[in-house]
C-alpha cells in the first residue's frame, strides 16, 4: 500500500486534533535532548501527533540493555541512537522535518545548540547531566520552555507521576523521589508514562493552553 500522501496525513490529524490545534503542532519546533527511555518515547508521541519539526540530541549508541524500555529495535544495535530514531520516525511521520546532532551536551554548547527551539525537552539519565541541562537552559535561554523529568523508577503505582508547574516556563513531570540508582530498576511502563507526561505538556505548551 502506498505511504498516503502529506495532504491526506494532515487532514487525519485534522479530523483527531482539530484542524486550528494541528496547526499550532505543525507550526511547533522541539528538541529533544537525550533518546533514551524518555526521549525516545517523547519523540515517537509529538510525532505522532504530528509536529512540524524534531530535533534530536544524543551521542550514545543502541546497546541491548536500552531494549526492554527504548524505541529501538535488535536490528538497531551498534548505531547511533540518533541515526536509529530518525529512521522509526520517518516510517511513522514521513513529513515531520526531523533533524539531529550527535554530540554530547555540554555547558558550553548547549546556549549555541538549543537557541533556535521555543521548547526543549529535557530526557537524559543521570542527575547531573538533567541539572546541568536544566540549569544551563533556564541561565541561558530563559525565553524557552523546558520540559524535565525526574522520577519514574520502580514498580511503585503510575499514579504518582505528575507533571508539575516550576516556572512560567519550566516543567517538571515525575514522581520527584524514585532513582534507577536505589535499584529500583526502570521498568517500561513507568518510564513511558512518565514520557507521556512530557509528551502532553509540550503539546500544551505548543497549543498555547498554558498561562
Amino acid at each position: 500500500m502506498a505511504i498516503p500522501t502529506k495532504e491526506e496525513m494532515y487532514a487525519a490529524l485534522c479530523v483527531r486534533h482539530g484542524a486550528q490545534m494541528q496547526a499550532k503542532f505543525a507550526a511547533g519546533a522541539v528538541a529533544v535532548c537525550g533518546l533514551g527511555g524518555l526521549g525516545s518515547n517523547v519523540a515517537i508521541h509529538l510525532a505522532r501527533a504530528g509536529i512540524g519539526r524534531l530535533h534530536l540530541i544524543d551521542f550514545d549508541c543502541v546497546d541491548i540493555s536500552n531494549l526492554n524500555r527504548q524505541q529501538y529495535f535488535p536490528e538497531q544495535l551498534g548505531q547511533y541512537k540518533t541515526a536509529a530514531l530518525t529512521e522509526t520516525l520517518h516510517r511513522i511521520a514521513p513529513y515531520c522535518e526531523l533533524t539531529s546532532e550527535t554530540v554530547k551536551l555540554t555547558e558550553e554548547n548547549i546556549p549555541e545548540l538549543l537557541a533556535e527551539f521555543p521548547v526543549i525537552c529535557e530526557a537524559f539519565d543521570r542527575a547531573d547531566q538533567k541539572a546541568m541541562l536544566v540549569n544551563c537552559v533556564l541561565e541561558h535561554l530563559p525565553q524557552a520552555y523546558l520540559v524535565s523529568a525526574s522520577g519514574m523508577a520502580g514498580m511503585d503505582t503510575a499514579n504518582t507521576i505528575r507533571t508539575q508547574r516550576i516556572t512560567s516556563h519550566f516543567y517538571l513531570c515525575g514522581d520527584g523521589k524514585s532513582d534507577a540508582a536505589d535499584g529500583l530498576g526502570l521498568i517500561s511502563a513507568r518510564v513511558a508514562v512518565c514520557a507521556a507526561h512530557q509528551a502532553q505538556i509540550i503539546l500544551r505548551i505548543l497549543a498555547n493552553l498554558v498561562s
